[in-house]
């Protein structure tokens, strides 16, 4: 019998307009009031990270239930039809009186992504939106995406804390995602730095990026990095040594069992804690703390086969790793196909046309697949 997965958390519609390749886009020109600009037809899919990581270990031959809130509208209409291809709607939650999250997407060649995004339902998803009977048989519940849910990260994440140990009481193992924050929201304004101190003891798999991460747990050195990248993206100039594990250290001294840091186009850092502590990990993945416990390094990122738009690339690649370490790899590995899933989703303009299997990730790195350099 395969290990049950809940992914839940934020759910959304993406909307991406397809910029024509062939055109030079000047980012000023195309937001200039009264300017029309041709695109190709709208790519419209699932976003949010219980669609996105939940969808991707389903298509990677997992067992998942998606659980996410979406309002009773032509948006919500859209978001069922595209979970029932999978088989995946019977979870989602409708709410009568929120709207349907979605993002407008602008990933214009040359620029990196925008997004215009209404939270919608996922403001009211809290603790109890997760019945306890759907928890009792699952191995791993993964949860992503608390500064976009506003219920969630109020009142110093009272919410969070009971929804991630509510799971972890049921006896699953849990999994925590997060997602950018804008400092000038209200969720900027939250002390995440106090979240996560309450938070990371109910969390087994602590996945965040690293610009997530640095924002709450040291914002002002994340304000040098971005002095520091200038026009460059941030993860480009980041040093592991003197920027990255100082970030991970911390999360160790918080608590965290297993960490992955998601360093964009660099790679995904990762630091795993002693055997005692892993042997907290629900027993339901079959963990093998023997072979996890005390690892540490940084798994380059593998070059794609083209570059279409990042949207979910992080998501994916968490799907990635959680499905390998469900079928019983060890940490090198399960990293390896973590960034072997996030070099595939960025080849389609959504986050799961261009992932590949799991035996074909396997083979094609197993065939000499290249990686970025740092």
């Amino acid at each position: 019998m395969k290990k049950k997965v809940i992914a839940a958390g934020h759910i959304c519609l993406d909307i991406t307009p397809v910029f024509r390749s062939e055109n030079n886009y000047n980012l000023s020109d195309i937001l200039s009031p009264g300017k029309l600009v041709h695109t190709d037809a709208a790519d419209i899919h699932t976003g949010g990270s219980a669609a996105n990581t939940g969808l991707a270990m389903k298509l990677l031959g997992a067992d998942v239930s998606i659980m996410g809130k979406i309002g009773k509208d032509p948006f919500g209409e859209i978001i069922c039809n595209i979970l029932k291809k999978y088989d995946s709607d019977k979870d989602i939650l409708i709410s009568e009186k929120d709207s349907t999250s979605y993002s407008i997407v602008l990933a214009i060649p040359g620029t990196d992504r925008i997004f215009l995004h209404n939270p919608g339902a996922n403001d009211s998803f809290c603790a109890d939106d997760i019945p306890s009977r759907a928890l009792q048989e699952t191995s791993l519940f993964h949860f992503g995406y608390p500064p976009l849910m506003k219920s969630i990260f109020k009142n110093n994440g009272n919410e969070l804390i009971s929804i991630m140990k509510k799971a972890k009481d049921c006896g699953a193992a849990t999994s925590l995602d997060f997602a950018s924050i804008d400092p000038f929201s209200e969720a900027g304004q939250a002390d995440w730095k106090k979240i996560l101190e309450r938070v990371i003891p109910y969390v087994d798999f602590l996945v965040p990026s690293v610009e997530e991460l640095c924002f709450m747990l040291d914002p002002k050195r994340l304000k040098t990095w971005i002095n520091r990248a200038g026009n460059y993206d941030i993860t480009e100039i980041l040093d592991i040594e003197n920027d990255i594990i100082p970030l991970a250290d911390q999360c160790m001294e918080l608590g965290a069992k297993i960490l992955l840091i998601k360093c964009g186009v660099k790679g995904i850092y990762y630091q795993i804690s002693n055997r005692t502590v892993l042997q907290g990990i629900s027993s339901r993945i079959e963990l093998d703390s023997k072979k996890w416990a005390n690892k540490r390094g940084f798994e380059k990122s593998f070059v794609p086969d083209r570059i279409l738009s990042g949207t979910g690339a992080g998501d994916i690649s968490i799907a990635g790793f959680l499905t390998a370490v469900l079928n019983g790899y060890g940490p090198e590995e399960s990293v390896q196909f973590a960034a072997a899933a996030g070099a595939c989703c960025v080849t389609s303009y959504d986050a799961l046309s261009g992932l590949k299997s799991m035996d074909e990730m396997k083979q094609k790195i197993a065939n000499g697949w290249k990686k970025n350099s740092l």
